[in-house]
């Protein structure tokens, strides 16, 4: 009895795995936003790995992840490991291409809570109002474990999910710093033409005070020489 029970054990392993390893053997993620911000201000949330903070849908997952920075600020070569709990993992992401304000590209290495490689890539594409279509995407290959795991789980669905957290939050934070920027240049805009108007009244006051002044000269010169007839007569 324990030998049938074992052999259709076995069977039933054997076809799961077996069906397992039918399943595709990459896979690929992506989702998008549009965001009322330019090219470039949404750029610079991308490049520097620091600013990933304040957007990055993992960040929330773990307070007390650690996070270790190496490598430049930001561009290529830049990079970051992080530790943390069972929902964000161990791991570590590095820029391996950064064409500003366009094109970024990252290589993800999962260590916890299972190994894996993958790539990603945000997209910034600017349109003629000012605002940016922003594309994230990930894409890697399924080993047999990543395959029988995603019997169980909906890879696009997982990431996707936590990709459109990251755009919304990105959204966010990029339109506020354009609004920021844009009140910031309308100041100094404004500082810049009060300086100017400023400047043409000091400039008018100083002809008006010559000119008054030349006239007060001829009207003395004047009254001088009618001084000088009249002690001739």
């Amino acid at each position: 009895m324990f030998k049938r029970i074992l052999i259709v054990l076995v069977v039933i392993i054997a076809g799961f795995v077996a069906f397992a390893a039918t399943r595709p053997g990459s896979y690929r993620v992506e989702r998008s936003a549009k965001i009322d911000a330019p090219a470039a201000v949404v750029f610079a949330q991308l490049e520097d790995l620091k600013a990933w903070s304040a957007w990055s849908p993992w960040e929330g997952k773990d307070p007390l992840m650690t996070k270790t920075f190496e490598g430049p600020a930001k561009g290529v070569g830049a990079a970051y490991t992080w530790q943390g709990n069972d929902k964000v993992g161990e791991g570590k992401m590095t820029i391996t291409d950064s064409r500003p304000p366009s094109n970024l590209k990252l290589r993800l290495e999962f260590i916890k809570p299972f190994a894996a490689v993958a790539t990603t890539e945000l997209t910034v594409q600017p349109d003629s109002a000012g605002s940016s279509s922003v594309l994230w995407a990930m894409e890697g290959t399924n080993n047999l474990i990543a395959k029988m795991f995603g019997l169980f789980m909906n890879m696009d669905t997982m990431i996707g999910n936590d990709f459109d957290k990251g755009l919304a939050a990105l959204k966010q934070l990029a339109e506020s710093e354009t609004r920021k920027q844009e009140a910031a240049a309308a100041g100094a805009k404004a500082a810049a033409d009060a300086a100017v108007a400023a400047a043409a009244e000091k400039a008018k006051a100083e002809e008006a005070a010559k000119a008054a002044a030349a006239a007060a000269a001829a009207a003395k010169e004047s009254e001088a020489k009618k001084k000088g007839k009249k002690k001739k007569r």
